[in-house]
């Protein structure tokens, strides 16, 4: 073998060595953001239960008009706002739905009614 081959084959192993190493490393970081992902999408869910919940008491006869529980409905509404913003993540792992989720429906209720008591008050 020639000088040149040698060094050819010693650049090709390299190269071999180098691409293996770059498709480990990017298939653990693509199961990282997979995971981070689903694991947003459950942090969401369970944001729009507790906002669902807390709208739920506080249009209770006992609780309706109470500050504090208005205060918190807001809070976790705008809580729930917020984490929309994360939505391009967690998205990842849901699978596509064309009609909307009895939640998501209850979770616009949320706001409009919230938005409303805030143009009242």
């Amino acid at each position: 073998m020639s000088r040149l081959e040698i060094i050819l084959a010693v650049i090709l192993s390299l190269s071999l060595v180098f691409n293996g190493v770059v498709f480990i490393y990017a298939r653990a970081a693509i199961a990282r953001l997979l995971m981070v992902s689903e694991e947003l999408g459950d942090l969401q869910q369970m944001i729009n239960a507790f906002a669902i919940h807390t709208k739920n008491i506080y249009e209770l006869e006992m609780f309706y008009g109470d500050q504090s529980l208005k205060s918190l409905l807001e809070h976790a509404v705008s809580f729930n706002e917020q984490m929309e913003t994360f939505e391009y993540i967690y998205s990842l792992t849901e699978e596509e739905i064309e009609n909307p989720k009895p939640e998501e429906e209850n979770e616009n209720e949320i706001i409009d009614d919230t938005e409303e008591e805030n143009k009242e008050t």
